[in-house]
């Protein structure tokens, strides 16, 4: 393929800048670990190196404040969760009462259970935002392919405590919906059925299942914020991306007191926000019907899952083999992991990238629609839609992704003669 002898140029001009830039980066923060006194002190110096003098990319905006937000909402559910695992029992005969005693005889009991569950709501649409924040301005390219990778890890991280989470109160939608999820596994060919009956300690979802939901459900929280070191590790070796695709690393200002200044806002927005959901409409986001108590011998008119699997959910009802649809919503999770390897271009921010715009576009609309078709009833036109939208999905990872990136470096490369 003949490229461009303009581009080629350009790109080796950019590796000479951005070589000089990483070393100008690493003389500043041995100048300002020496500059000041009290960073002598080698805690003091990393917290400057790491929070203070931080080289940032001049560009950044709001929809990079996602990822602390994200970094708060872990917080806010580590402490609710374990002011209420201090009263919560975890048996099948006193979990429902538990959450009923929590609510009116703890006292600030309500505001620590509406905040905690909102606050997994909170969680999952900062978590969907910075996920397409990062899918828009090409945070899987080169270098940042672990980082992108770890956050992958993060989100199944979080989907696990979601969902063991949702299990604990023991109403009518936690009981079915652990004993719909947990069968999914008899659709593994050899040994499905065994490792179910150990998932549940018997022969059906009893009060060995809800302990060990409940064990996991502590577990995963502190296993996220090792994981969410490791993110944080990888993405100060690497940088944050910059919106115009560059990563001379020229145009970088410390990040105190700007970007603290925008993340506070930020951050005081979403309280606001979050604050509404808490004393304003706390079971908005919640089904009527776990409000129940479980019942083995009543199965719920219609069965769905929390809003923030709901589009999961579509792409798993949406095929009619059980073992296929399984694969699938597996897969339309784990396809995040292959995008760092299947994209074929060199431009990271979709701005510039009109073809690619338009698609991602038609993605997130297709996200939403999976969204909506999540909650339908399973019946005709939501299947039929179901599938049209998975279809669309998947293509987009496996088969738009990469040949975009091909057009799109053949366009950039275009000689006219």
């Amino acid at each position: 393929m003949n490229i461009n002898p303009l581009i080629k140029l350009d790109f080796n001009i950019n590796s000479i800048i951005k070589q000089i830039s990483l070393s100008t980066r690493t003389r500043v923060r041995n100048v300002s670990l020496n500059k000041f006194r009290w960073n002598k002190n080698y805690v003091l110096g990393f917290v400057d190196c790491h929070l203070i003098h931080y080289p940032t990319p001049i560009g950044l905006t709001y929809a990079w404040s996602f990822g602390s937000l994200a970094g708060m909402c872990l917080i806010i559910q580590i402490i609710t969760g374990v002011l209420l695992s201090m009263h919560y029992s975890a048996h099948v005969d006193l979990a429902f009462l538990s959450v009923e005693y929590i609510m009116r005889d703890v006292p600030n009991g309500w505001f620590i259970r509406y905040t905690h569950a909102n606050g997994a709501s909170m969680f999952f649409i900062v978590l969907y935002c910075h996920l397409f924040r990062g899918l828009y301005y090409g945070s899987y390219m080169k270098p940042r392919q672990l980082l992108w990778c770890s956050g992958v890890v993060l989100f199944l991280l979080v989907m696990g405590t979601a969902f063991t989470g949702y299990v604990l109160p023991w109403g009518q939608m936690s009981f079915w919906g652990a004993t719909v999820i947990t069968n999914m596994v008899t659709a593994i060919p050899f040994g499905g059925q065994t490792i179910v009956e150990w998932l549940w300690g018997g022969f059906t979802v009893n009060a060995p299942t809800l302990r060990r939901f409940y064990s996991i459900h502590f577990l995963l929280p502190f296993i996220i914020a090792g994981v969410s070191l490791i993110h944080l590790v990888l993405l100060h070796r690497d940088g944050s991306n910059s919106p115009l695709g560059s990563d001379t690393g020229v145009d970088d200002v410390p990040f105190y007191p700007y970007y603290f200044a925008k993340d506070l806002f930020a951050f005081t927005c979403f309280l606001l926000v979050f604050g509404v959901f808490v004393f304003f409409f706390p079971n908005l986001l919640n089904h009527p019907d776990n409000c129940i108590p479980a019942d083995p011998m009543e199965t719920p008119k219609h069965l769905v899952p929390e809003w923030y699997f709901l589009p999961f959910y579509a792409i798993l009802r949406s095929i009619p083999h059980k073992a296929l649809g399984i694969v699938a919503m597996l897969g339309s999770i784990l396809v995040l992991f292959l995008l760092p390897f299947t994209y074929t271009g060199y431009i990271r921010n979709t701005t510039y990238r009109p073809i690619f715009k338009f698609f991602y576009w038609v993605f997130i609309a297709d996200f939403l629609t999976l969204l909506w078709v999540g909650q339908a009833p399973i019946t005709d036109p939501y299947i039929l839609l179901g599938q049209y939208a998975s279809f669309y999905y998947f293509s987009f990872f496996i088969v738009l992704f990469p040949i975009i990136g091909i057009v799109e470096t053949k366009l950039a490369n275009y000689q006219v003669k």
